[in-house]
């Protein structure tokens, strides 16, 4: 399973860590971060992201995301582009994580095309302008893989809440215990 390790401004780094770690109940192993501060030396930099990819790398390889092109974690992380097996992207977004980590197991160039698909396709506009636009998975597959299972979008699991809450009595929003407008945690 290939290693990931995000390099971005702080506190960039460590949230979208952060964030994995609540989307999968606990952080998947072999995922690390480098926050990169405002006076951080880029020289040490690279050497903390070295110590971090021997740490971090697995037989496939090693998926090094960085924030935006350009900017100085960008350019460390495009030092570590030169060895073997560690493939670099910029412009890291929530969705081409989450897709990293889904496609961790994959072909090292597989994980790539994966997880710049995700990175494009978790972009949306959101708001009445957009019709058709229903909720999924960030990986391609559908969340239960099952045959004949059928995949519910986040606004028939609203729709089950509702119906589940009113038949039981409870009024109220079902989103306000989780904080998510689908009643369930993300």
């Amino acid at each position: 399973m290939a290693g990931i390790l995000i390099i971005a401004h702080a506190p960039l780094a460590s949230a979208l860590k952060e964030c994995v770690a609540h989307i999968y109940g606990g952080l998947p192993a072999r995922i690390g971060a480098i926050d990169v501060l405002p006076d951080s030396d880029p020289v040490q930099v690279v050497a903390q992201a070295n110590s971090e990819i021997d740490r971090l790398r697995e037989d496939n390889g090693m998926l090094v995301l960085t924030d935006m092109f350009g900017a100085t974690p960008a350019n460390i992380a495009s030092r570590l582009s030169a060895l073997p097996g560690v493939r670099v992207l910029a412009g890291v977004n929530l969705p081409m994580l989450v897709r990293g980590v889904c496609y961790r197991a994959c072909d090292l160039d597989l994980l790539v095309e994966k997880a710049l698909a995700g990175a494009t396709k978790g972009v949306h506009a959101i708001g009445p302008l957009v019709e058709g636009v229903q909720a999924g998975s960030p990986c391609d597959e559908p969340p239960c893989t099952a045959p004949g299972v059928p995949v519910v979008t986040a606004a028939q699991r609203a729709g089950a809440i509702a119906d589940a809450d009113a038949g039981s009595g409870k009024t109220g929003n079902a989103s306000a215990s989780t904080g998510s407008p689908s009643g369930t945690q993300h």
